[in-house]
């Protein structure tokens, strides 16, 4: 077909006026500096399904987009001929308070489902910073997560069922709608952190969970990583049941405008009624004092500032940091050590998840130029405590000579790639960006 034949089956599928062809548009639709050659703002699964069975058709490369919030994570795409628009897909479709559970459109945002939820006392425990604008959809995409994964878990544990498009136009169900549902091959997982490569998330079923009645938190300052982290260990080991156990460094108290003597804390809530909430911050305020830290309450306004603290749009570079809960503090040295010999006019932020070893360094322009020795230097540093790390956030020049998500195994990426040539073959959907 040609173009214009292209684009007036795209204005059949969308309507006219939701289709994109002037440059303006375009442009502003760009992916890493590639324009697409048409957007189309879908509104419906059958729109979805109707513009990937003609891009499949077409040999066509559709991107999915939410929020936009997330498009530069990964490889650079190698084509962008559709970007595929799912934000005006923002319904909700079945609620049950009762079970815990709602259905909903993936071009929702968090911060919308929240304020259906709160009347009633209830959330979607997924907290990553910046995520209330965030749509649905792209949250399960990205696999984001933020500090109440430590109790809850992450949307591989909350998400409960995927309507979702394969490449080639397949309307798809997986998993259920209700909590129990029969075993077999658990596609939602298999969509949490795909990148939209294996087909484009239209409704989700989520879990849901009671808003705890009453929330407290800590900031446990010491004068050392090693020390914050073995406090860490002694709640997670203690018959505690925190909501958060976050990792901060100095830098990211100071920017906090907290304890500027500290050279690490652990940032500690807990969610329940308020006698067990006010046993429970006892029995960790004697915990910091045994291990010789301070121990000070947080305002309420805190968790918020954290998360905007760590959302990084409009960073320079951002370093996802994975290791072992119990090599945690090796990992923090690893990071400080090596930016303290590549660029020791640089400070980094560096804040994460205590309870699972995981962590995000934060840094400024001033590293940019050395990202590439910088990276590598971690990468190997980190492996030697079995960690891992992935370009969360970096200029297109870094992550086109870097690669952002460093070396995978071969029997997993074999694994992964047995998955994108079984959904999709002919690469419709994000080619390059993630398993090629």
């Amino acid at each position: 077909m040609s173009a214009r034949s292209i684009a007036e089956a795209l204005a059949k599928i969308a309507g006219r006026e939701h289709v994109a062809c002037e440059s303006a548009d375009l442009a502003a639709a760009a992916i890493d500096g590639i324009a697409p050659r048409w957007l189309v703002r879908v509104a419906a699964v059958e729109q979805v399904s109707a513009v990937l069975a003609l891009a499949s058709e077409e040999s066509l490369a559709v991107v999915p987009r939410g929020s936009g919030s997330a498009l530069d994570l990964g490889h650079p795409p190698a084509r962008v001929d559709v970007v595929l628009d799912l934000a005006g897909m923002n319904r909700v479709l079945e609620d049950n308070p009762d079970d815990l559970t709602a259905s909903v459109e993936a071009g929702l945002t968090a911060g919308a489902l929240a304020s259906r939820l709160a009347p009633r006392g209830q959330l979607l425990p997924v907290d990553p910073p910046g995520g209330a604008s965030r749509t649905l959809g792209g949250l399960v995409a990205t696999a984001a997560h933020g500090p109440l994964r430590a109790r809850h878990g992450t949307l591989r544990d909350l998400l409960l069922g995927v309507r979702f498009v394969q490449p080639d136009g397949v309307i798809t169900w997986g998993g259920a709608r209700v909590v129990k549902s029969v075993t077999g091959y658990d596609v939602p997982k298999l969509m949490v952190g795909s990148l939209g490569t294996l087909g484009v998330l239209c409704e989700l079923t989520l879990r849901l969970h009671p808003r705890p009645e009453v929330e407290g938190s800590r900031l446990l300052t010491f004068d050392s990583a090693d020390a914050a982290v073995a406090l860490a260990a002694r709640v997670l080991d203690s018959t505690l049941e925190p909501n958060r156990v976050e990792l901060l460094n100095g830098a990211a108290l100071r920017a906090l405008a907290l304890d500027d003597r500290a050279r690490a804390a652990i940032a500690v809530s807990v969610g329940s009624v308020e006698a067990a909430v006010r046993e429970q911050l006892a029995t960790i305020d004697g915990l910091a004092r045994a291990g010789g830290g301070r121990s000070e309450t947080l305002a309420g306004d805190f968790w918020p500032a954290h998360g905007a603290m760590l959302d990084d749009r409009g960073r320079a570079l951002t370093l996802h940091v994975s290791t072992l809960p119990s090599r945690l503090a090796e990992g923090v040295h690893a990071v400080e050590r090596t930016l303290a010999e590549l660029a020791p006019a640089e400070t980094a932020i560096i804040a994460g998840c205590a309870a699972l070893g995981t962590f995000d360094v934060l840094l400024g322009e001033s590293a940019v130029p050395i990202a590439g020795r910088l990276v590598e230097r971690v990468r190997a540093a980190v492996a030697d405590v079995g960690g891992h790390v992935t370009l969360r956030r970096a200029p297109l020049a870094v992550r086109l000579a870097v690669d952002p998500w460093g070396p995978v195994e071969p029997g997993p990426m074999a694994v992964m790639r047995a998955l994108r040539d079984e959904f999709d073959p002919k690469r419709v959907l994000n080619p390059g960006r993630f398993i090629t």
